[in-house]
């Protein structure tokens, strides 16, 4: 692991000012970019630690506040540790935000990370590699299908509704993907039921997309945030091995 680097930077949008973590090798250098996509509780320590983590294997990585339209993070008010009984009065804030959050916007800022992550000097030419949990699953494979010239490899984790009848379900773009992907799936997640599951691994295969969609046994809903009591900590080991290796193939 190397030294890292992390700094608050603000990326200009369509509709305002996005505010994000970004986290780099402390040597100076370009390296290739990741874009990592927050989960509902939004940018916090949690995700700047994860961001420093992958700065450490060798990538820099912008974490945006996907919710910048309604303020700056931290949007909400979150204990140290969320547990269940916090739950309900978190999402009652939650909820609106996220539905605020249309396919159409949230794929407008898409491009505009993108742009910023390829004008950034710290940031190596050529394609870019996204990682996202939890509704981050679900603009990972979004943005892999709206942008695929400039994604190489796109994973997601705990993901929910990426598979739905709905017109803008995320599946929906698997023609248009040309980047490799990686999903790993909570067992039981109610968010993502089996046949959802088997809707978007039919999606995959029918487009020829290389791919690998993997369900965590045991694992719950968050698997990866350890300020939650969704955390699973093999579950969480398995997603790094899952993820450092999909990047390690890509760059």
């Amino acid at each position: 692991m190397t030294a890292v680097q992390g700094t608050d930077v603000d990326i200009p949008t369509e509709d305002g000012t996005a505010d994000a973590y970004l986290a780099r090798p402390a040597d100076g250098a370009a390296h290739p970019g990741v874009l990592l996509y927050m989960d509902a509780f939004g940018l916090r320590p949690r995700l700047r630690s994860m961001a420093d983590r992958l700065a450490g294997e060798g990538y820099a990585v912008l974490v945006p506040n996907v919710f910048y339209r309604h303020g700056r993070a931290p949007l909400f008010e979150l204990p140290e540790f969320i547990d269940p009984g916090a739950r309900p009065e978190i999402f009652e804030r939650i909820m609106p935000v996220m539905r605020a959050l249309t396919a159409e916007r949230a794929m407008r800022d898409a491009g505009a990370y993108l742009h910023w992550l390829a004008e950034s000097p710290v940031v190596a030419d050529g394609p870019l590699a996204l990682t996202g949990y939890c509704m981050g699953a679900r603009l990972s494979l979004l943005t892999a299908g709206t942008y695929p010239e400039r994604v190489a490899a796109a994973a997601g984790f705990h993901g929910g509704r990426l598979a739905t009848d709905t017109p803008d379900s995320p599946h929906l773009v698997a023609g248009n993907v040309t980047a490799e992907l990686y999903f790993g799936h909570a067992d039981q997640d109610p968010s993502l039921p089996r046949e959802q599951i088997e809707r978007l691994e039919e999606a995959l295969t029918a487009a020829g997309v290389r791919h690998r969609c993997e369900v965590y046994t045991g694992a719950p809903h968050g698997f990866t945030q350890s300020d939650t009591a969704s955390y699973h900590e093999e579950a969480d080991a398995r997603h790094w091995a899952a993820l450092l290796d999909l990047l390690k193939r890509t760059f």
